[in-house]
């Protein structure tokens, strides 16, 4: 929150990276927000704010001063703040806001919406009117559409850049949706992002989670599936090569190299459907903890735990290690060679 009186002290990293005259991109890269003893952002979303008298005293190498502690009427809260006041889901305020006893308070510092700690508090809804219908119990006004499963993910895209802080709970009330579907769209989507930055500038899943805004203790398992999703794409092109190679031997099923079916999960598994001397048409299957394998089925029996089959039934073992040579995979899968 923004302490009565410090409006006129907040900026943005923008601000303090042109305090320093260089761009907000190489701040960002250099992660010097992210040091030890850098001032603590002032809130929780997106667009992070600072304390500009704490920054001015950690760039000059000085102790950086604590912040006031007592809360005042004219404290700014931002809209998670003010909805933790009131002990309401973020979506609930987000449909306060909007009230003209409520809008009319709004402050945007750093672009950032605020309202001051004495109209989040004291803000009464108005009794809202339901409809009914034959039944007899109509439907809540606000209520959460629901959403079609092949929209909810840029739906849930937008939601969480609009509040990085996001919770299931929250999709659940804005979208309609099942609280599992709704955590499972959203573990999804911040393992993506959080992928994305780790690529992009060699960090650790907790150094991207901080960078995107993400409250840690929502992340852990979103890290989990970033660090594999990561992994994921730095092994399909070595699965694209072995693709090919099974193609230009004559051994896929279509006119084209065979797709990597990969689900990016923790045991990166990626199968092809081959047109092998054998019959029926094998399943040629990679781990990237036991590397590769056949099978007669797609429905490989290679779940979270599930143990490496023992060779037979139509498993052959084939090349060891998890990456060998893409021409040495289909010579072992020949039983000619």
């Amino acid at each position: 929150m923004i302490r009565a009186g410090r409006q006129h002290l907040v900026r943005t990293l923008a601000d303090i990276a042109a305090q320093q005259g260089m761009a907000l991109q190489t701040l960002l890269n250099s992660g010097q927000h992210q040091a030890a003893g850098f001032p603590a952002p002032l809130n929780a979303g997106r667009t992070r704010l600072y304390d500009g008298e704490q920054v001015d005293a950690h760039l000059a190498g000085l102790p950086v001063p604590e912040l006031p502690t007592t809360d005042d009427d004219e404290d700014l809260l931002d809209r998670q703040e003010a909805a933790a006041l009131r002990g309401e889901p973020l979506s609930v305020w987000d449909r306060r806001k909007k009230e003209p006893a409520v809008s009319e308070h709004l402050v945007r510092v750093g672009g950032v919406e605020h309202w001051p700690r004495r109209i989040v508090r004291d803000y009464t809804p108005a009794p809202r009117r339901r409809t009914t219908g034959s039944g007899g119990g109509g439907r809540p006004i606000g209520a959460g559409d629901q959403v079609p499963r092949d929209q909810l993910p840029a739906r849930v895209a937008q939601l969480l850049d609009a509040d990085p802080a996001l919770t299931a709970a929250d999709v659940t009330d804005r979208l309609g949706v099942h609280r599992n579907t709704a955590q499972a769209a959203l573990t999804a989507l911040r393992a993506q992002r959080m992928a994305d930055v780790m690529e992009q500038h060699t960090a650790t899943a907790a150094q991207a989670a901080a960078t995107l805004g993400y409250p840690a203790s929502q992340t852990r398992r979103a890290g989990v599936r970033a660090e594999a999703v990561l992994r994921g794409r730095q092994v399909r092109p070595y699965l694209g090569a072995v693709a090919q190679a099974l193609h230009a031997r004559g051994w896929t099923t279509a006119d084209t190299p065979p797709a990597v079916q990969h689900p990016e999960d923790d045991l990166c598994v990626a199968v092809f459907v081959l047109d092998a001397p054998a019959a029926p048409a094998p399943a040629l299957v990679w781990s990237e903890r036991h590397g590769w394998r056949t099978a007669t089925s797609r429905r490989h029996p290679l779940g979270k735990g599930a143990a490496w089959p023992e060779p037979g039934d139509g498993v052959r073992h084939l090349a060891t290690g998890t990456t060998p040579d893409p021409a040495d995979v289909v010579n072992a899968l020949d039983p000619t060679a």
